[in-house]
């Protein structure tokens, strides 16, 4: 129900058998015992530069898999970023046409504090803590990957939201020129997605500034992404250029496209079959045989308590 539609591929091209690296490992560790450095120098250039950088010693962050991660080659090369196009292959094909520098985000809404910072203030690292988590992700596939990033939440609190605040709508860069995706009718542009607060404020929702210890690559969103791991693909924001919060639900883009496939909630359930097709099973890139779907990515002790009470079938 909530993956992208598109360009959906046959199962040939999503897990070819000749990339099968063998069993995947279902270990997962705790989250407490949270480990965190601060961010030196080096995780700031590296999102600031499109050239692959390497980032310092990063930590494990709060919630890591110890799942084996997806193959780099792969994450980096078969991907959902319509803005570049919707074939899985345009992201990276047409990865050089994305705009990052320079680049800044405006913090707008219900907080006390608004404005407008560049990267480099935004990602301050005597503010911030550099981890690497590595998270499932769903997104019409699945995969393991090593995000580097921090807590969405650990930015909110800087611009100090009010009593009044109840949601945080994100919004990704609108560029005609360039980006060659928003030349077609496929979503109301610019790229529109939101969060509730509290699930804007858990720890598992990060901001991304690199994978694999490297800066983040232009086809996976560079320079700031969201990761919502426990939700499908589509919730994950790539290259966010304001966050507002505010007091209403907003319309998010594929929830305004198709509202009776992609929920606002879009929370993982295999119980919730998509109009077309089960959501009971997956394929994760780099396996052969599918898998069973597991409750909000395997997160539900996590954070099914932000959802107590709610009726996921009817809110998706």
């Amino acid at each position: 129900m909530h993956r992208p539609r598109p360009s959906s591929p046959p199962d040939r091209e999503v897990t070819p058998e000749e990339i099968h690296r063998g069993r995947r490992r279902f270990l997962r560790q705790g989250a407490a015992g949270a480990l965190g450095i601060l961010a030196g120098p080096a995780l700031w250039t590296a999102a600031s530069t499109r050239a692959g950088v390497r980032i310092e010693d990063p930590e494990p962050g709060p919630f890591s898999t110890a799942e084996e991660p997806t193959p780099r080659e792969q994450a980096t090369t078969y991907n959902n970023f319509y803005e570049l196009g919707t074939s899985k292959s345009d992201p990276a094909r047409l990865a050089d046409r994305l705009p990052t520098e320079p680049w800044s985000v405006e913090i707008a809404g219900e907080v006390a504090r608004p404005g407008r910072l560049a990267l480099e203030d935004l990602l301050r690292p005597h503010t911030l803590e550099e981890r690497i988590y590595r998270l499932r992700c769903v997104e019409g596939w699945s995969m393991v990957i090593p995000w580097v990033g921090f807590p969405l939440a650990d930015l909110l609190k800087r611009f100090e939201p009010t009593s009044a605040a109840r949601y945080v709508e994100f919004t990704a860069i609108h560029d005609l020129e360039r980006l060659p995706g928003q030349r077609r009718e496929v979503l109301d542009w610019p790229y529109v997605e939101g969060l509730r607060l509290d699930e804007a404020l858990h720890p598992l929702t990060i901001l991304a500034v690199g994978m694999y210890g490297r800066a983040l690559p232009n086809q996976n969103g560079a320079p700031l992404r969201l990761v919502v791991p426990w939700k499908y693909g589509f919730k994950s924001i790539k290259s966010i250029v304001r966050i507002r919060l505010t007091r209403e639900e907003p319309l998010t883009s594929w929830h305004q496209a198709a509202p009776a496939e992609y929920g606002f909630y879009a929370n993982v359930n295999p119980n919730v079959p998509h109009p077309r097709w089960s959501q009971a099973h997956e394929r994760r890139i780099g396996e052969f045989l599918r898998r069973d779907t597991e409750m909000f990515n395997g997160y539900a002790e996590e954070v099914a308590h932000l959802y107590k009470g709610m009726d996921l079938r009817e809110r998706y």
